[in-house]
């Protein structure tokens, strides 16, 4: 009887470690998957960007992401508490602060140090999130490795677009844990389709005044296709896999972004990486191959009403 007892147990506690692995991996392909289209989606925004400004190219990807997640996905009041809904609303906000933000940033500043001085935000959620040594290590890695692939000492620094890169870090690292408690708390996409809806009002309200007389029906259809890209396949992606890994972990598998992009400007603009940002994928690639076997979570149980 003992033995088929410690049979029993042996053979659960090993069923619960493979899934908890598969949690873990299906996770870190999702955040993959976000940063592969992030990537991607600024690629075919360059155009845009030309023709109505970064401002513009932001509201556009907003705005229509916020009215195709809302129709799409017609997220019902029963699926919320108050406490949820509000969480969505601030997480609206923040999506629309840290897009422009970001936005207004590369406008002053290099691109590279602006992606520098963002990832400071969630390096700062894999810091004082992580549990143990490796907590301080794979950041510190992930640190190193954006350092010289951005190579931000090498741009020439305005006070101001800094302070709009520091408030995206800032609002990134917002974004973070509140995609974790949205996702946690709402069940499907329905709190993102709230978020970004609200993101979209924000932008409007913010630079809609400025951008919409320069809107033409052929931007606008370029729009759509570019909102599909990013951010709302992304955004998906990322509160999926926020349900399957550590708001540690997350913040240091961003740390992959900049080597994405360094392949993606590589294949689709033929920008070939020098020596020293083939060394600084290298040490963001380990970095996140740590902070994937170190991240997984229990899945959150989703409050139904």
């Amino acid at each position: 009887m003992s033995a088929n007892i410690t049979w029993t147990r042996t053979v659960v506690i090993a069923f619960n470690t493979g899934m908890t692995v598969h949690h873990a991996r299906t996770g870190v392909l999702m955040a993959l998957g976000s940063m592969t289209c992030v990537q991607v989606g600024l690629v075919v925004a360059i155009g845009l960007i030309d023709r109505i400004g970064v401002e513009g190219a932001a509201w556009l990807r907003l705005t229509w992401a916020g009215v195709l997640l809302v129709i799409v996905v017609r997220p019902r009041r029963s699926a919320f508490t108050k406490t949820t809904l509000l969480t969505c609303v601030v997480l609206g906000v923040v999506t629309a602060t840290v897009t422009l933000s970001f936005m207004a940033a590369i406008g002053r500043i290099p691109l590279g140090t602006a992606s520098a001085l963002e990832f400071l935000g969630p390096l700062g959620v894999a810091v004082c999130r992580g549990e143990g040594r490796h907590r301080l290590a794979w950041p510190g890695v992930a640190a190193l490795g954006v350092l010289l692939l951005t190579r931000p000492w090498e741009g020439a620094i305005d006070p101001v677009g800094v302070a709009c890169a520091l408030a995206a870090a800032v609002c990134w690292a917002a974004y973070i844990l509140l995609t974790q408690r949205v996702g946690d708390g709402v069940e499907g996409v329905n709190g993102l389709a709230v978020s970004m809806g609200v993101a979209a009002v924000v932008s409007t309200v913010a630079v809609g005044h400025w951008v919409i007389p320069r809107i033409t029906p052929e931007i606008l259809l370029v729009g759509v296709g570019l909102a599909i890209l990013l951010p709302v396949v992304p955004f998906t992606l990322e509160l999926l896999a926020l349900r399957r890994l550590t708001t540690a972990s997350f913040g240091t598998l961003m740390s992959l972004e900049p080597a994405l992009a360094m392949l993606v400007g590589y294949v689709m603009l033929a920008q070939r990486p020098g020596p020293t940002g083939l060394v600084g994928i290298c040490l963001v690639v380990v970095a996140g191959i740590g902070a994937a076997r170190t991240g997984t979570r229990t899945p959150a149980l989703v409050a139904v009403n």
